[in-house]
């Protein structure tokens, strides 16, 4: 039963960019849910492919669930996931990407795994498996392992911050798929830089870890992907760091912050960092970016030129 301020169970997300060729395969699978109480809400950061013909075509079908199409420049995944949360109605926050695709009942499972947190007000959402089928994950699984505490059980309760080895023998690795309570989400919107079109999605689910809230994680398979040559998971990586610096050293330095490192592992941050992006940032910039004393940042780059 959805909270009655909410229009929708369920607000399936989809941020796109030139995927036209593919995209609809992930409309095909959203139209076989067993679970129909949702809204899909496609942002289409600055396509230059047939994608918003293909979503009008399919806004003039006779589909039982409403379809939102939003348009922005290139503007990034994070970005657009800030705007599509200022305008969804359902319960529930879902993203899902454009290339890829859904079980059927993966809104149905969905929806059960939520109700089940429902009472518990230190829960933020669940987080489910990504396979590259139906029945097959990369991703370790817990359930079948004899010496894992959650052998043989339905679920794993935890906190995001458990998918870094540092917290944790069993940490949540792979790529899996996060739902959130969609009121909880709006409260830790992604931060946006001007200039910048990448974050990593991890900066709100730390944060929400810090303020104590819990995930539900199910091992069941419920988004089938596959890597793409255009995929943001493979295709210049690095660049994507470097050219987006207030993100990536936000994200490395909130991580430094709430797993508590130790002074000579943050040292040895400041010194990565500094390696990375001297030809680029001043130290000035450096040792604000990543909430560092100036000297330390100085002290980096004097180790730097000694060892070069």
């Amino acid at each position: 039963m959805k909270n009655m301020k909410h229009k929708y169970k369920i607000t399936l997300f989809t941020p796109t960019y030139n995927r036209g060729y593919i995209i609809s395969r992930l409309y095909e699978s959203i139209k076989r849910q067993t679970f129909r109480d949702f809204e899909w809400i496609i942002f289409d950061d600055g396509s230059t492919d047939d994608t918003e013909s293909l979503v009008n075509i399919w806004k003039s079908e006779n589909n039982d669930f409403p379809i939102i199409y939003m348009k922005g420049k290139n503007g990034g995944k994070c970005r657009a996931t800030n705007r599509a949360l200022e305008v969804a109605q359902g319960e529930i926050f879902f993203t899902i990407d454009s290339d890829d695709y859904l079980t059927d009942d993966a809104c149905e499972k969905i929806n059960d795994w939520m109700e089940s947190i429902r009472n518990l007000p230190d829960y933020c959402g669940i987080v489910a498996n990504r396979g590259q089928s139906p029945t097959e994950t990369r991703n370790t699984t817990w359930r079948d392992d004899p010496k894992s505490p959650w052998y043989n059980k339905p679920y794993r309760d935890a906190t995001f911050l458990e998918r870094y080895p540092e917290t944790t023998k069993y940490p949540i690795d792979g790529e899996r798929a996060e739902v959130f309570w969609t009121d909880i989400f709006k409260k830790y919107p992604y931060p946006e830089f001007d200039g910048e079109n990448f974050i990593t999605p991890c900066i709100p689910w730390n944060r929400m870890a810090h303020d104590g809230f819990k995930i539900r994680v199910f091992e069941d398979i419920i988004w089938i992907w596959e890597y793409l040559d255009d995929g943001l998971t493979v295709k210049g990586a690095n660049n994507r760091f470097l050219n987006n610096p207030q993100g990536h050293f936000l994200t490395h330095y909130e991580k430094a912050k709430f797993l508590h490192y130790s002074f000579i592992k943050k040292l040895k941050m400041y010194y990565t960092f500094y390696c990375d992006f001297s030809d680029r940032l001043p130290i000035e910039k450096i040792a604000e970016y990543l909430h560092a004393p100036k000297f330390l940042i100085s002290m980096c780059a004097k180790v730097h030129k000694l060892r070069k």
